[in-house]
């Protein structure tokens, strides 16, 4: 059995993967501070200890575990966040997780972050990271990776990071590109998958009903040049734009989209939608307002994406 240890839990994204990848492992504990994420949390993950606050967490009182998995704080380095980095407090929430592992030196890690990662402060960042990982003693291997290509139709570029600890045996989880020791080129899974955006509308969904909520209707917009993110109109042939926590406008979130379900409509894509569109359960989120809904989503990894990373980590272990 793999004991893992989560940090910045969310909503419980790499735990569901985790649990969809088969693999056999135990929560000993994790690490969230957002009221809504716990609740749904909680909710999902009954009996597990919330550490609380990363920055103040005591390494040496943390259960053993062979396994830490966390997507800390991409605010910091994203374009939406300003991308001011370790000048944002959010960016230094790395240096918690390296203290955590420098003291319980797990087998492995798995960390998510924003694609802008790799590029911010012209790549000085991301080398300082990576320094970091190999000073406490792991072999760090990354990817970029699409959620497009993993079974859900939502394009949604995102850095994993994988480390083993050195003396541990080290499975290619990852094929490197030549010189710069990343691949973009994000692998397929080999299960059929849905590609288009279509496969998530919800079947049943009618203006005024109670259950999806009439807000969620906007009226058909003339399409112009140069309008604003929560204001542009999608197809649903095809994948999603990316989900995000942040987001001002009509579909800031979610992006707008033309659904043809008896009558055409324009909208922004329901909650639980969106809860499709990142692998996650219907109703995982039910229970918070649809505010925190989409902020829940937004901040949420993929949980189709995490499946196929552990499956690649421990594959030679089946």
């Amino acid at each position: 059995m793999t004991k893992v240890f989560s940090m910045f839990s969310g909503i419980g994204g790499f735990e569901l993967g985790l649990l969809m990848s088969e693999k056999n492992v135990k929560l000993v504990g994790y690490s969230e501070i957002d009221k809504y994420a716990i609740e749904v949390f909680q909710k999902r993950f009954k009996g597990i200890n919330n550490y609380g606050n990363a920055t103040i967490i005591d390494e040496t009182k943390l259960p053993n575990f062979d396994l830490l998995v966390g997507g800390f704080p991409c605010q910091a380095f994203s374009v939406a966040g300003r991308q001011r980095g370790f000048d944002d407090t959010r960016g230094t929430l790395f240096f918690d997780v390296a203290r955590i592992l420098k003291h319980k030196k797990p087998k492995h890690f798995i960390l998510e972050n924003v694609r802008g990662l790799l590029s911010h402060d012209s790549g000085r960042t991301f080398q300082t990271i990576i320094k970091v990982l190999a000073d406490i003693g792991y072999l760090v291997q990354w990817e970029v990776c699409n959620s497009k290509n993993y079974g859900v139709p939502q394009s949604r570029e995102r850095m994993y990071i994988v480390g083993h600890l050195r003396g541990q045996s080290r499975p290619k989880v990852f094929s490197f590109r030549e010189g710069n020791g990343v691949s973009e080129t994000s692998r397929k899974k080999e299960r059929e998958r849905s590609s288009q955006v279509s496969s998530t509308i919800t079947s049943n969904y009618k203006r005024g009903t109670h259950a999806m909520g009439e807000q969620y209707i906007l009226e058909p917009k003339e399409l112009t040049k140069n309008i604003g993110q929560g204001q542009r109109v999608y197809s649903t042939n095809g994948a999603s734009v990316s989900i995000k926590a942040l987001g001002g406008g009509q579909g800031g979130k979610t992006g707008l989209y033309k659904i043809r379900q008896g009558k055409t409509q324009i909208r922004r894509l329901t909650p639980i939608e969106c809860e499709r569109l990142q692998g996650f359960p219907d109703n995982w989120t039910e229970g918070l307002s649809d505010t925190q809904r989409y902020k829940c989503m937004g901040n949420a990894v993929t949980t189709n994406v995490v499946e196929w990373v552990v499956t690649q980590l421990y594959k030679k272990e089946k």
